[in-house]
């Protein structure tokens, strides 16, 4: 095994060891809480969603690459291959819909106490639910064409048009047929960041705008930088900026494999590396705070 193959499965086999550890112990910490009879808030209701959507991501990622890095070769069948692939895009699509629903939420619950936006919090509960289930109807429906396309490598040794992701492989298409099908599977992720941007922004106004009045008042029995509100925004806001950073970065490198022919296993490794980081890091920033 060369040492850039050495290197690429520690980083691999780190990432999923400590992001399943750290997702656990929130199962951990919920699983307390509802045993103890505890009421959770809304938001904790959407991170259980996003908790689950890490763990296919690690998983189905993760576990591959770490078997792999024993010397264990074209492991899976066609059916292994459909099957892995396509929950990783579910959960893929899931993370990022529950952290846009999270941000969405929290900018509805800090926001002013007017008559539209007292009327949007009422509905805000029932309505981003629905969204959440939603979401996962949609990543079933969306990501319908990874079983359908995906093959294992060692059943299309005799297709000389395959685009190869080291363990799995998938017949190529024209470059037209490539664009079409990046841009269909790109537009849902880059319409929820963008609504998870706007809604970031404005929690970002509402707390600007709350320390310019503080400013003025020299004496309170409240202040809105003590309250649960304020820490739960600051912790999403932790959460989204993270995301937004390693999406982006992981949209750029899909659209490359997506349009890539002849592909090297360094690219695929990067794309699967950036994709694994947020489900790693995202449990121990909802820990911290």
């Amino acid at each position: 095994m060369e040492t850039s193959d050495v290197v690429i499965s520690v980083i691999f086999m780190s990432q999923t060891v400590v992001g399943i550890l750290g997702n656990s112990f929130l199962v951990y910490h919920y699983l307390m809480l509802y045993f103890m009879g505890c009421r959770l808030k809304f938001t904790d209701w959407i991170l259980q969603h996003l908790i689950v959507a890490n763990f296919l991501t690690l998983l189905c990622k993760g576990v591959p690459h770490i078997v792999s890095a024993f010397g264990w070769k074209d492991f899976f069948n066609d059916t292994e291959c459909k099957l892995i692939f396509y929950l990783h895009r579910i959960g893929r699509g899931v993370s990022i819909s529950s952290t846009c629903f999270l941000s969405v939420f929290q900018a509805i619950t800090i926001s002013p106490k007017t008559a539209r936006w007292t009327q949007l919090k009422v509905k805000s509960h029932s309505s981003i639910a629905s969204c959440v289930y939603m979401s996962w109807a949609l990543s079933f429906l969306i990501n319908i064409a990874f079983p359908i396309k995906m093959r294992a490598i060692q059943y299309n040794k005799n297709i000389t048009h395959q685009r190869v992701y080291e363990h799995c492989s998938s017949v190529q298409h024209d470059k037209t047929t490539d664009i079409v099908s990046a841009i269909f599977l790109t537009l849902p992720d880059v319409l929820l960041m963008l609504l998870m941007i706007w809604s970031s922004s404005y929690m970002v106004f509402i707390l600007y705008r709350h320390k310019q009045r503080m400013k003025h008042i020299h004496r309170s029995n409240f202040s809105f930088r003590s309250s649960p509100e304020f820490r739960v925004t600051k912790t999403i806001m932790l959460l989204v900026s993270t995301f937004v950073f390693f999406y982006t970065v992981s949209c750029v490198l899909q659209i490359n494999i997506a349009l890539g022919h002849n592909l090297t296993f360094l690219w695929v490794n990067m794309a699967t590396v950036v994709i694994a980081c947020f489900p790693t890091v995202s449990p121990f920033l909802v820990i911290s705070r």
